[in-house]
This record gives C-alpha cells, structure tokens and sequence, in this order.
C-alpha cells in the first residue's frame, strides 16, 4: 500500500492568509503530496503573546481560507499538548507511522532555525522543503542550516517526501507578497486611524 504523503505547515496562523494557501498548493503540486495539514499552534514559543487571537478564532479563520479539500486545518498540537516543533514531529510520527510527513516552511523560517528548541533534531527526523519568500531566499540559502546539511539538498522535490532524513530542497517560485506580520500592523494601524 503506497504512503499518504502529508506536508506539515506549522505556525501561528495569526491570521491565516492567502501566502499560507499559496505555498500549501505549490507543495501539494511540486512535491506530488496527498494532503497538506495546517498545525495551528496554540502558542510559538518564539513568539510573543501579545496580540494573539484566540486559538478557536485563529482555527476558524484559518479552516474559512483553506478552502481545498486536501488542507486540513488542526488544532493537534493543542491536543497533543506539545510546545515545540521537535516534539510534535515525533507526536505525529509515533501516531501516523504510516504516513510520509515533510515539514513545510518559508525561507525565512530556514534562517532561523538554528533558534528552534533541538532544531538538528528536526532536520534528522523528517524531509523538508523550503519556500522563497520575498527577501529571504538568498540569505537562508547562505544561513548555518542550509549551510549544514548542504550535501542533503535533493534537487527532484517530488522525490523529497520518501527520502530518509536529512533530506531537504528550497523551491523557487512565484512570490506571494502576504505575511501574517504585515497584515496585523495594517490592521492595528487601522483601527488607530478610526
């Protein structure tokens, strides 16, 4: 029996936005995924607090955007009661040893990485693929994981989710403009205005 092939998108979805979508049927296209599964988490460790929606607002939205039946939006890192990446992975591995995961993320995320709580641990326990996002690209590309694992870069996405980690590819492609970060200031701003 062939392996559901699953991309992972994590992340605050504070909001969820049209980039989300954007990358999440690339992925779904470029990679030759089943399912790509949003993992709305109830709270980045690396994030602030502060201006957090509600986890049931932000699901909400979230599930109103996806609109494909292949995106599932998920709260499971809340039910699962995990707090960092690392620890989800191996949650939803041991729960699903059937499925092929590949964590999804942008560039900019793929700078930061070396931030993240055990983050080698990430790299060696489930293929990746990393999306351009407009200004990040180059320098991700130049940043100490990438750095790292260079020799693990698959150049054929479509073979990434079934290649044992670490095994990760970057996927130039057209840009969407959207971050969750700018569409907060705007709405802030806004709501100064009036």
């Amino acid at each position: 029996m062939a392996r559901l092939k699953v991309g992972l998108l994590g992340g605050s979805f504070n909001p969820a936005h049209a980039g989300h979508r954007h990358i999440s049927l690339l992925a779904l296209h470029r990679l030759g995924l089943h399912q790509v599964w949003w993992l709305v988490s109830p709270q980045n460790p690396l994030k602030p607090e502060t201006g957090m929606a509600p986890l049931p607002e932000r699901l909400a939205a979230a599930e109103a955007l996806a609109d494909d039946p292949r995106i599932r939006v998920s709260d499971i890192e809340s039910r699962l009661g995990t707090r960092y990446t690392v620890d989800t992975l191996a949650a939803l591995r041991r729960r699903f040893p059937e499925h092929a995961f590949v964590w999804l993320m942008g560039a900019d995320n793929l700078l930061q990485m070396p931030k993240w709580h055990r983050w080698t641990e990430i790299v060696e326990g489930v293929p990746f693929a990393v999306f351009d996002r407009p200004g990040h690209g180059h320098g991700a590309l130049a940043g100490l994981a990438a750095r790292r694992y260079a020799r693990h870069r698959v150049r054929r996405p479509r073979e990434l989710p079934l290649r044992r980690p670490p095994a990760w590819c970057f996927l130039f492609s057209p840009l969407h403009p959207a971050s969750s970060t700018s569409i907060r200031a705007a709405g802030n701003s806004a709501k100064k205005d009036t």
